[in-house]
């Protein structure tokens, strides 16, 4: 076992990496990308949310995002709307292109979670989840470390 096989972000960047990368060039015959496939997620769970909460939930930095919505509206797979009551607000909207789209990418999706969980029972599969929402919340705690030192 070498120095890194017990280093928890070489492992954690190490599986995600795999499942990015063969998601990443089985969806591109498709038309789509991972990071098309998180907005559409998104917008399947919650169809109309504004740039920054999509920016939250998809882990995708606003100005990428603004360039990867840009890119996705010339595609026609998602619309821009504004708010009826604040004009400033801009709301983001699947179109049916986008939605046949997200439909034929949920199944692939599903197959990567099935084959990444194998041996996995399902109490243990939903403990990984738990487990790694928590990592994720615990790394803002870095910020404040960095900002004490500063």
């Amino acid at each position: 076992m070498g120095p890194l096989d017990g280093y928890l972000p070489y492992l954690l960047n190490r599986a995600g990496s795999r499942i990015a990368t063969a998601f990443s060039e089985e969806v591109r015959p498709l038309g789509a990308t991972l990071q098309i496939w998180r907005v559409l997620a998104a917008l399947r769970e919650r169809d109309g949310c504004r740039m920054g909460d999509l920016s939250k939930t998809t882990s995708i930095e606003v100005s990428t995002l603004t360039r990867l919505v840009d890119g996705m509206e010339r595609k026609g797979l998602v619309a821009r709307r504004r708010g009826d009551a604040d004009a400033r607000a801009v709301f983001l909207h699947v179109t049916l292109a986008g939605r046949r789209l997200t439909h034929r990418l949920v199944p692939i999706a599903e197959r990567y979670e099935t084959v990444a969980l194998q041996g996995f029972d399902a109490r243990e599969a939903e403990m990984l989840k738990a487990y790694l929402q928590r990592l994720f919340a615990n790394m803002d705690g870095l910020k404040n470390t960095h900002r004490r030192r500063g």
